[in-house]
């Protein structure tokens, strides 16, 4: 314990450059080395700062910050790989798309995509959700029928709530049969603002 305190110690005395150097250098080493499973960054949008993270394969999580990002950091360590290290330049695709779409210039994101986070039915269900227009909505009724299981509304509720890639996979866009919002992960409040921002930019 003493020795860990003593590095904690040495750490808060180099100056920011520094750190911010010596990070980057991790960075590299763990890319060339294959050594970094999940990069992960911090993007700014107009709904709170997002979490994103990546494997090779492709983006596997947007988180909210309501969901707790030092959880959904453990989360993908504990179910994809320890070998979790912040790494911007992966993910500057996806960062850039976040904030061409917040602006109202994309309506569909091209970034690859990995999934391995849902399964199974959840999985099917994000697919059938890929294929909702942007500016438009589906019911969860709708959705469960797309999935060619019409009964299983409640099934659909429960893939939306767990869906790891909210707005690149558009969860917001499922409503209630009677028009309400229903839930989201990020909150209604933020539901009601993606669908606003996309139906203005629709418009224009």
């Amino acid at each position: 314990m003493m020795e860990y305190d003593r590095v904690v110690a040495d750490l808060a005395e180099i100056d920011p450059p520094t750190l911010t150097r010596l990070h980057q250098r991790l960075e590299q080493r763990a890319e060339r080395r294959d050594l970094l499973d999940v990069a992960f960054r911090t993007v700014d949008s107009p709904v709170g700062p997002l979490l994103i993270a990546a494997t090779r394969e492709g983006l596997v999580r947007v988180a909210y910050e309501r969901e707790g990002m030092d959880a959904v950091l453990q989360t993908l360590a504990s179910t994809i790989s320890p070998r979790v290290l912040a790494a911007p330049r992966r993910l500057d695709d996806a960062a850039f798309q976040l904030d061409e779409y917040f602006a109202g210039r994309r309506r569909v994101f091209d970034v690859p995509l990995d999934l391995r986070l849902a399964a199974g039915f959840r999985r099917l269900v994000l697919a059938e959700l890929t294929g909702i227009p942007y500016g438009s909505t589906r019911s969860y009724t709708q959705v469960a029928a797309g999935t060619g299981h019409p009964r299983a509304v409640r099934a659909v509720g429960s893939a939306c709530a767990s869906n790891p890639l909210p707005l690149v996979v558009p969860c917001h866009r499922v409503l209630r049969s009677d028009g309400s919002l229903g839930g989201y992960l990020g909150g209604v409040q933020i539901k009601r603002t993606l669908l606003q921002l996309e139906a203005a930019a629709a418009a224009q």
